[in-house]
């Protein structure tokens, strides 16, 4: 049955996909804020929608403090993730993202919409990403970064973090808004592609973290401030089995 459910899961994904793409591809030409705006929300209702057509709707604990700026950061450890973030977060974003997610057919078009595409293997592409975030931070919107840069695959509650979404923060002097996924590991299992189940699926919103005054020599400190917090209410969360 598993099976069954990961197939009939795929089928509604790509038809639902399939289906808005012209509206994206209208909206898309127009390459504004205003027009990623008009996606993001799409996909943001899609996704809560969607969630709950599939048996795994997002149950969001926590408050989102609307029209901020922040860098969100959140842990890594499924495909599901991707889904989620969308989901889970009201306002209008933008996420850093791998720079091969942009060549799947048809969702990579949206994808390129709605991220800051970066090549990891190489450091000028690091680099442009990282100004092209500034930027975005500065003049248009939050930014969200999994600071793990891979799925956690380890027995851990969460991998070391990289410097990036830090050195961001601190860069641009904007708060940090950590944001948990509990579940989708349970959920969509980064091992194969039809390993999936229905079930809860629970998003966390913790109280952002001020960087206030802080310079680049303070991103080891705050890196494991905030791996620190989100450690702790993971496993909190976890064992009492809340929301």
């Amino acid at each position: 049955m598993q099976f069954v459910y990961a197939i009939l899961v795929l089928l509604t994904f790509v038809f639902s996909l399939i289906t808005a793409f012209p509206f994206f591809l209208l909206i898309g030409l127009n390459n504004s804020t205003k027009a990623r705006k008009v996606i993001f929300f799409i996909v943001h209702f899609w996704a809560k929608t969607w969630l709950w057509l599939i048996g795994m709707p997002i149950h969001v604990r926590g408050f989102y403090p609307s029209g901020q700026k922040f860098v969100i950061v959140a842990n890594h450890i499924s495909y599901l993730d991707t889904v989620n973030i969308y989901a889970a977060i009201p306002d209008y974003f933008r996420t850093l993202g791998k720079k091969e997610m942009a060549h799947i057919p048809i969702f990579g078009f949206v994808y390129k919409q709605l991220a800051i595409l970066v090549d990891r293997s190489s450091q000028e592409s690091r680099a442009k990403s990282m100004r092209l975030m500034w930027r975005q931070i500065r003049t248009e919107c939050p930014i969200a970064i999994f600071p793990e840069g891979t799925f956690n695959e380890t027995n851990q509650p969460l991998k070391p973090f990289y410097d990036g979404a830090f050195r961001l923060a601190i860069n641009s002097q904007t708060p940090i808004l950590p944001l948990l996924f509990l579940d989708t590991k349970d959920r969509f299992h980064y091992s194969a592609w039809w390993k999936l189940r229905p079930g809860k699926n629970r998003a966390v919103l913790l109280p952002p973290i001020y960087v206030n005054g802080m310079t680049k020599d303070d991103i080891p400190a705050i890196k494991e401030k905030v791996w620190a917090v989100m450690t702790e209410k993971m496993i909190s969360l976890k064992e009492r089995n809340v929301l």
